[in-house]
């Protein structure tokens, strides 16, 4: 990838979630400017731990139930608990030090910030446990970080 402008930084910032979704959905980062700015953010550790650090907090409050946390979006404990292992991995994988790409570091922030995601939503067309099966697979360190294309 290319060195990032500052005014690319800021503005892959600002649309950062529209942004995380074109990745996820298989954009590659060499595709534009915002979304290369916005994968060289993502993937640095230091994101990637904030985002694992979300994911176990994800766990807690499952663990918690629905009487001492009122999120503005429930989420059903049991099924959360259900994929714990899952999250577990993922969370492992986004907090290595060795680079990993991406589209599945995209895809663990699209997934736990869809609202009408299978985090959220049990009723969707993917089951949560397959949906964190399709991050890990992306998040692994042995994946091509650029496309072939390049």
């Amino acid at each position: 990838m290319r060195p990032t402008r500052l005014t690319d930084r800021a503005l892959a910032r600002m649309l950062g979630a529209s942004l995380d979704r074109q990745l996820a959905a298989g954009r590659t980062p060499e595709s534009s400017p915002l979304l290369a700015a916005r994968a060289q953010h993502i993937v640095a550790l230091r994101s990637r731990q904030q985002m694992a650090r979300n994911w176990e907090n994800l766990l807690q409050m499952a663990r918690r139930g629905p009487r001492t946390y009122h999120p503005a979006l429930p989420i059903d404990g049991d099924r959360i608990i259900a994929c714990e292992r899952a999250i577990r991995e993922l969370v492992g994988r986004m907090m290595t030090p060795l680079p990993v790409p991406a589209h599945g570091v995209a895809m663990a922030t699209a997934l736990l910030t869809d609202a009408v995601g299978p985090v959220y939503n049990p009723r969707g067309h993917v089951s949560l446990a397959a949906a964190l099966e399709a991050v890990i697979a992306q998040l692994d360190p042995a994946l091509p970080l650029m496309s072939e294309a390049q």
